[in-house]
């Protein structure tokens, strides 16, 4: 007959702790043809030359063909529905009466663009209509801080886990593009030739992000992304529960003239094209054309690091203090532990009702109020118990 001692209140503690996993990305997986999927679900019309394109690309750690391929993150852009880009002359020309926005011929997927930062600022700032800035907060707003033309990185929740820590979030991007890729490869995508180059490589960062925490009431915890070499230049927004990065294309890639060609309606394979980034590319081109130019040529196309966080996964714990005093649990239910006369077995015949009974506990088992038995508990090693020894045995339940 096993023997049971109740576990008070007092004997129970929860707690919680969280454990930080360093998560790196690099270089080749997001520049690379094979390791970002798309999904080309918008299509002009059902004509020969028509334009088909993706609403986001997600990137893989390797072949995503493959069946042990992760999914890192989705990477999409789009623009606030006020912005120049979209009011300008290259913008919305009129509404229907439906207020349904009309927009020029010299213009693709601007309805698409529109509706994807609306669909970010109803989940990450509570209002469809609202517009990310960066800094997050501002006591006067101002217009270089409005984020028009965003870039979205949406990390998976393999790597978000409960959310990504302060300032452990920097990301590597070349700020000009000074090559494009390869057009046999991609006869359809864009390539790009860049003509008025600007400066390398850039860090961008959220250092500081812990000294001036922020919140939205939808978004959780928001932190600013600045320049590594220039922290007082902020350039995006880190949303840390949801694991989303929202960056202002106009402070970190350079407004160069890009030249190259583009998918267009109508075109017999592709429109050549010779405009500046902003308004001209983020107007004229698919979202297919435009993150294919922004993954081959900012991130590079090597096998060093280019994005980097540690993510937080918090363990919520129940730790059950199970007390054995000198007098308890010294005797083992085993029907082998005593002879047929009941007395505990001994090595040395004659010393049966002189050595004193101890035992060796190997397992701790936690019982509900029916005697049923919820948890088993291994210790590492047996541990000797007798009438000399008070014993402590603390369980962690985890979860």
């Amino acid at each position: 007959m096993a023997t049971f001692k109740t576990i008070t209140s007092d004997d129970i503690k929860t707690t919680t702790s969280v454990l930080n996993q360093l998560v790196d990305f690099v270089e080749e997986d997001i520049s690379g043809s094979n390791t970002r999927k798309k999904y080309q679900v918008f299509v002009t019309s059902s004509a020969t030359n028509a334009v088909t394109s993706s609403l986001f690309h997600t990137v893989y750690d390797q072949n995503y063909t493959l069946q042990t391929a992760n999914e890192l993150f989705d990477v999409t852009m789009g623009l606030y529905y006020n912005s120049e880009a979209v009011t300008g002359s290259q913008g919305a020309t009129t509404q229907d009466t439906n207020g349904k926005l009309l927009f020029p011929s010299q213009s693709l997927m601007m309805r698409e663009k529109i509706s994807i930062y609306k669909q970010h600022a109803q989940l990450l700032l509570g209002n469809a209509n609202s517009r990310f800035t960066a800094p997050f907060s501002q006591a006067t707003p101002l217009d270089n801080n409005n984020i028009d033309e965003a870039l979205f990185l949406n990390f998976k929740r393999l790597f978000v886990r409960d959310g990504i820590k302060r300032e452990t979030f920097a990301i590597k991007m070349f700020q000009s593009s000074s090559a494009g890729h390869d057009t046999d490869a991609h006869p359809k995508n864009l390539s790009v030739t860049a003509v008025n180059s600007a400066s390398g490589s850039a860090i961008f960062t959220d250092v500081g992000s812990s000294t001036s925490a922020e919140r939205s009431p939808t978004g959780g915890d928001v932190g600013n992304i600045v320049n590594a070499s220039n922290t007082s230049e902020t350039v995006g927004l880190m949303f840390y529960q949801q694991g989303i990065a929202v960056f202002d294309m106009k402070k970190v890639f350079a407004n160069q003239i890009i030249t190259g060609s583009l998918s267009s309606v109508g075109a017999a394979a592709s429109t050549p094209i010779s405009a500046s980034f902003i308004p001209g590319l983020v107007v004229s081109a698919s979202i297919d054309d435009i993150l294919d130019h922004i993954t081959t040529t900012r991130f590079g196309s090597g096998s060093n690091t280019t994005l980097t966080f540690q993510n937080n996964t918090k363990i919520n714990s129940t730790l059950y203090f199970c007390r054995a005093t000198a007098d308890e649990f010294n005797f083992s239910t085993n029907p082998t532990y005593t002879d047929t006369n009941g007395r505990v077995r001994v090595i040395d015949t004659g010393q049966e009702n002189i050595e004193k009974a101890f035992a060796f506990v190997t397992t701790v088992g936690l019982y509900d109020a029916n005697e049923e038995l919820l948890a088993v508990a291994k210790l590492s090693r047996p541990v000797e118990k007798n009438d000399e020894k008070d014993l402590t045995f603390r369980v962690r339940l985890d979860f």
